[in-house]
């Protein structure tokens, strides 16, 4: 009788399987069924992180069409900022804090000390690209912008993920918008709001996400509304073509994703390569 062992010399040729070959056959062992609602929930960030581009945008839009003061946009930021910093605080009780070990002086000190190097920078950010042309300024910018929305980290466990460089090609696509506005105080007031709505906002959705879910879902939607509202006070067409993707990204992706995990037939068996899952990491010392 033929035995799967290599130590022995049997009658029969190397690749040889007996009746009991496919009795091991198992399908779909690490196949994972997911829930709408789950998925549809999990597409919040890729929502969240849109609507931050298309508010920043927009934004910049009004500034520099002169329907924005910077004085206007540096004190709502700054109230929008002191409100978001109360409430990631609030959200866990401090615990965060404690566990990091970081106090609120070193957080009003790094405030400080990168206002204080922005406004001073200001001036070089405003004539930084001026030998330019202002088409290849918006070409770099919407590339950078893209680029941020595609390395950025949505939760998923992926080589492409990088959540440096996907603040670098934000803050670099900001330097670049802002060299085109009329003044330094522009400039920097640009820089900043971009400094909040792509390293400061992510963090309070994060903490939100993983506290309090209901809360995470309505700041959602009212995120992503308001993002409408200010796209369509520039461009009609643009806030339906920007709904539709919300739309598809939220409600019609995952719908998607659940009807293809139907059709999901991975097969295993003792064809598989052998994976170690002990720690052998004493055999090396």
């Amino acid at each position: 009788r033929w035995q799967k062992v290599l130590y022995e010399r049997q009658p029969f040729p190397d690749n040889y399987v007996d009746q009991r070959f496919l009795e091991e056959l198992r399908k779909n062992v690490h196949a994972r069924r997911y829930r709408y609602r789950t998925v549809v929930f999990q597409s919040g960030a890729v929502v969240q992180q849109l609507c931050s581009v298309c508010v920043f945008v927009v934004t910049w839009w009004y500034m520099d069409a002169g329907m924005l003061s910077p004085q206007g946009l540096f004190g709502a930021a700054l109230v929008s900022s002191l409100l978001g910093y109360v409430l990631f605080d609030a959200v866990d009780g401090g615990a965060g804090r404690q566990e990091s070990g970081r106090t609120r002086w070193a957080d009003l000190k790094s405030t400080l000390v990168f206002a204080a190097f922005t406004y001073g920078f200001s001036p070089v950010l405003k004539t930084l690209t001026e030998s330019i042309s202002t088409d290849t300024i918006y070409a770099m910018s919407a590339l950078m912008l893209l680029g941020h929305l595609i390395f950025f980290d949505y939760g998923a466990n992926a080589a492409i993920v990088s959540s440096t460089l996907s603040l670098n090609m934000a803050i670099f696509a900001s330097v670049c918008l802002a060299s085109r506005l009329p003044r330094s105080l522009h400039a920097f007031v640009m820089v900043t709001f971009a400094m909040q709505i792509f390293a400061l906002w992510p963090m309070l959705q994060k903490k939100l996400k993983a506290r309090t879910p209901r809360c995470y879902v309505g700041v959602t939607v009212l995120f992503a509304l308001a993002a409408l509202v200010g796209l369509a006070t520039v461009s009609s067409v643009g806030a339906v073509l920007f709904a539709s993707l919300l739309l598809a990204i939220s409600c019609l992706c995952p719908y998607c994703l659940i009807r293809l995990q139907l059709l999901k037939d991975n097969i295993h068996g003792p064809w598989d390569e052998a994976e170690i899952k002990e720690d052998l990491s004493r055999f090396l010392m």
